[in-house]
């Protein structure tokens, strides 16, 4: 996609922000004095807060830190998990890992001004990251300013990917080996929210930011092939490496018994093509392109995400390294038992089902005209208890088809995890 396009899907996004002020500013100024009033009866001195209803915009606001009392409040979430996998016939044995511990902090630090920041500690205390630090100034909420370390919104999962919220113990593989998830980077931009005053509640949201977008190792990494997740930086929250920001963007219709659907991009220059002044290579360029729903009948959930990428790679190493690569995945939860044992009221026991695909590499050799392979198949039964919401014990076995660049027979991987994740 060229940059003149972009900026016209941005413009657009930020129209679309204009457009609902204007529209909304007098009803919004009656809604706010009514608010207001009930909020300083209820409680004083901490002044309201904006709630978020949407399933993916709202998704970092969306959890138990922020519904806590005060103007200040901290929180977070922690999952472990047990893996025990078999590889080609290898067995690797039995493990088990704190996979991650996140903390929250959130604050109401005035009048439509809220922070939120979040710390990551992952596989113990090997990783230590600081994955969101964001401000947001709401000036209408069709129109909210941001700023700080923030996640991008790539599909759906980037935004939403706290496991007490998942049924597996896994992140999915387009959603973090196609997109990068968890991407975090500095960046600032703006983010609202439309709601159709008729009959079927219908909401439009909608995201665009400006962040300093992936780097390098894209394509100069470990793995030897195309890869965005090698892409994010370990100075990343310094600086930009190559002075050009990435744009990301989001548009998304949600109707309260259909669901939501989104469509979003990312993209922007990932190489440093400049030395000290100097053009020292030409500007390579990403793009992402996805599209995620979420829908619920009968209380059957299904949530799915399709990504396609496309990289300028180095024409020496076109073939090996895939210029485009795609994926997707599809859950199913079904809700098969709701106990009424141990003065538990919300649990809930269900039974799962996701099935991904991903290919690094999308296209045929030239020599020989014989498609390129280098993919991923995976089927992934599970079984998952939540005692309350916010709180999952889950059950998965996982299964495997890797095949190589090559086309060989496909490597099989299979083999089970247990684990639990919760917000504290």
């Amino acid at each position: 996609m060229r940059t003149p396009l972009t900026a016209r899907v941005l413009l657009l996004a930020l129209s679309v922000g204009a457009l609902g002020i204007a529209r909304s500013a007098p009803a919004q100024a009656d809604s706010t004095r009514r608010d207001s009033t009930r909020a300083d009866s209820a409680r004083r001195p901490a002044p309201p807060r904006p709630r978020d209803t949407t399933t993916v915009q709202g998704g970092v606001y969306n959890r138990p830190v922020v519904a806590s009392a005060g103007r200040t409040s901290i929180g977070g979430y922690a999952e472990a998990n047990s893996n025990y996998f078999v590889e080609d016939g290898v067995r690797e044995g039995f493990s088990m890992e704190l996979r991650r511990f996140n903390v929250f902090l959130f604050s109401s630090v005035g009048q439509r001004l809220r922070f939120l920041s979040e710390l990551e500690f992952e596989h113990g205390a090997e990783e230590i990251a600081i994955e969101t630090a964001q401000l947001d100034f709401q000036i209408d909420p069709a129109f909210v300013l941001r700023a700080g370390i923030l996640l991008p919104p790539i599909g759906a999962f980037n935004q939403n990917h706290d496991s007490p919220r998942w049924e597996f113990i896994d992140r999915p593989l387009v959603s973090t080996r196609i997109i990068p998830s968890t991407l975090s980077e500095v960046g600032v931009g703006a983010y609202g929210r439309l709601v159709s005053r008729g009959v079927g509640g219908v909401t439009l949201t909608y995201d665009a930011y400006l962040t300093n977008g992936l780097g390098d190792g894209v394509v100069l990494n470990d793995e030897g092939r195309t890869l965005l997740a090698a892409g994010k930086r370990e100075d990343q929250f310094a600086e930009d490496n190559n002075g050009s920001p990435a744009l990301s963007g989001r548009l998304a219709v949600q109707q309260r018994r259909l669901g939501e659907v989104g469509v979003s991009y990312y993209g922007g220059i990932y190489n440093s093509f400049r030395s000290e002044g100097d053009i020292v290579d030409a500007r390579r360029r990403l793009s992402i392109v996805a599209l995620d729903v979420a829908t619920a009948v009968r209380g059957v959930t299904v949530r799915g995400e399709a990504a396609v990428s496309r990289v300028n790679v180095p024409a020496n190493l076109t073939e090996l390294f895939g210029e485009r690569q795609w994926g997707t995945h599809l859950d199913v939860v079904v809700p098969v038992w709701r106990p009424r044992v141990l003065g538990l009221r919300n649990a809930v026991l269900n039974a799962a089902l996701r099935l991904e695909y991903i290919d690094y590499n999308v296209g045929t050799f030239g020599a020989t005209g014989r498609p390129i392979r280098d993919d991923v198949l995976a089927v992934v039964p599970g079984v998952s208890f939540r005692p309350t919401p916010g709180t999952v014990f889950k059950v998965n076995y996982r299964r495997h088809w890797t095949r190589a660049l090559l086309g060989n027979p496909a490597a099989r991987l299979g083999g089970y995890q247990v684990g639990f994740a919760t917000y504290f």
